[in-house]
């Protein structure tokens, strides 16, 4: 019996989709700011192992959020193209607010993470969330899986290679916590906002790529609804 080759392509393709969004909106290295000058006052043995926490908890909401959250939204009646198109808008209004004030960001998500100074138990709240997989990294990743294909083998390797970016962004938010203080020796809050610029600005793309492909099918919709034949 022949044995079906992996197509690695489509993991590839939907991997290469789904990281530069997630690093982008999930931003480890400029929460590892945070997380360093928050636990200041903790010992390193436990930073580490909070950083260890934090990476565990934030690949299973990144997991849940990819394989659950369109599923979820398209039980309610919301056609996929709604989701892609008002996903989209989520994701290029969050990528447009990373890439014009990232000092306002940060500093919310210091506020946020405020309580872990006295909390014994502040893994999943709040330094899972919201300072790193917070509500616009759970619309990021709703938005990221309603680009699935229709069904078939196609869906199966997309969700995989969605799934992958997910445990590879967990690893970066781990590596990122871990080694926190080298991660401010070597950046520094401005070298920090910079790289938040930057990945922004490939946010911003990916989110107008989404909202052209939710176009299409609405537009695919409603000439198929009318039996319209484009010319």
């Amino acid at each position: 019996m022949p044995v079906t080759p992996f197509p690695l392509a489509g993991f590839v393709g939907s991997f290469l989709l789904a990281f530069p969004a997630l690093f982008s909106i999930v931003n480890p290295l400029g929460s590892a700011v945070i997380f360093a000058q928050v636990l200041a006052a903790r010992p390193p043995a436990e930073r580490h192992w909070l950083a260890g926490k934090v990476a565990v908890f934030s690949a299973i909401v990144l997991l849940i959020s990819l394989w659950a959250g369109s599923y979820v939204l398209n039980f309610f009646g919301i056609s996929l193209g709604a989701l892609r198109v008002g996903g989209g808008l989520v994701v290029a209004a969050r990528a447009w607010q990373l890439l014009e004030s990232p000092e306002d960001t940060e500093a919310r998500k210091e506020q946020q993470a405020q309580p872990a100074r006295l909390s014994p138990e502040a893994a999943f709240y709040p330094l899972t969330m919201p300072l790193t997989t917070g509500p616009g990294t759970i619309s990021v990743a709703i938005v990221l899986s309603a680009e699935r294909p229709a069904g078939g083998d196609g869906l199966i390797t997309f969700m995989l290679g969605l799934s992958g970016a997910a445990l590879a962004i967990a690893l970066f938010v781990w590596l990122a916590y871990r080694y926190a203080d080298t991660v401010i020796a070597l950046l520094g809050n401005a070298g920090s906002r910079v790289l938040t610029r930057l990945v922004a600005f490939l946010l911003l793309c990916i989110g107008m790529q989404i909202i052209v492909n939710g176009v299409e099918d609405l537009a695919a919709a409603f000439l198929a609804a009318h039996r319209v034949v484009p010319a």
